[in-house]
């Protein structure tokens, strides 16, 4: 059984989730991408909100979709969070009768979809409510990339009310092959530690095209990094998929 993420159950973890992923360079690419005029915007897994808070306050129509209720506690209080329309589901299981101008998944949450099934269903989903002229944009890590000598790390968040917060991320198990990783961050609060671990699917370019082919989607760009470069498969980070009605 997969183990559940404590980042997006217990209220403590979920409450410093901004902390840690916040990265300007994503967001603006997102929001980069609605341009001015009102639109309607899907945003699946979209965690603490960051995003559907900065598309509301720009005058969009936002439904933020979430499995874990931690986090959409902490996306209802941000700003504009009134504007936003939360509900609680996953990127596969998702529904609405509205049809949208533009589907996202950001910080990768498209890497916790584990199996193929998963995939085509989030696919197939994005694909069934999105407008003739709409787009889905989401982007995964590529598989390419040493991410295991990349990933171990620590660092040091600081709270709003100032305290600080000891960090340190440790690769539990990782198999190439399978493009499976399971790692966990370990948060030390002073009083407690409280250990988040985590389960990714890395997966390859060509795989991930074929499923959204066979889910009704057709490429219409791949990315390689947030400035717009274009992907190249040996070095670039970042997959970027942009799909359209296939």
């Amino acid at each position: 059984m997969v183990p559940v993420d404590l980042h997006y159950t217990h209220p403590r973890l979920a409450g410093i989730y901004d902390l840690g992923n916040s990265g300007a360079e994503d967001r603006d690419f997102y929001l980069s991408l609605a341009g001015d005029s009102p639109c309607d915007i899907l945003d699946l897994g979209c965690g603490t909100g960051l995003v559907c808070d900065a598309f509301a306050a720009r005058g969009h129509n936002v439904i933020g979709a979430d499995p874990a209720p931690a986090m959409l506690d902490v996306a209802r209080s941000k700003p504009h969070g009134a504007s936003v329309e939360w509900v609680e589901a996953t990127a596969e299981g998702f529904r609405s009768p509205k049809r949208f101008d533009l589907i996202i998944m950001t910080g990768h949450a498209f890497q916790v979809l584990l199996t193929d099934a998963q995939v085509a269903e989030a696919l197939a989903n994005m694909a069934a409510h999105l407008k003739p002229d709409g787009f889905a944009i989401f982007e995964s890590r590529n598989p390419a990339i040493d991410w295991d000598s990349v990933w171990a790390r620590e660092r040091t968040l600081q709270s709003p009310d100032g305290t600080q917060i000891h960090a340190s991320r440790r690769i539990i198990a990782s198999n190439r092959d399978t493009g499976m990783m399971t790692f966990a961050w370990d948060y030390d609060f002073g009083d407690a530690v409280l250990s988040s671990e985590s389960t990714l699917r890395f997966l390859p370019h060509s795989r991930i095209m074929h499923l959204a082919e066979q889910s009704g989607l057709a490429c219409a760009d791949v990315l390689g990094d947030w400035d717009g470069a274009p992907f190249l498969s040996d070095r670039s980070r970042e997959m970027i998929f942009k799909f359209r009605w296939a």
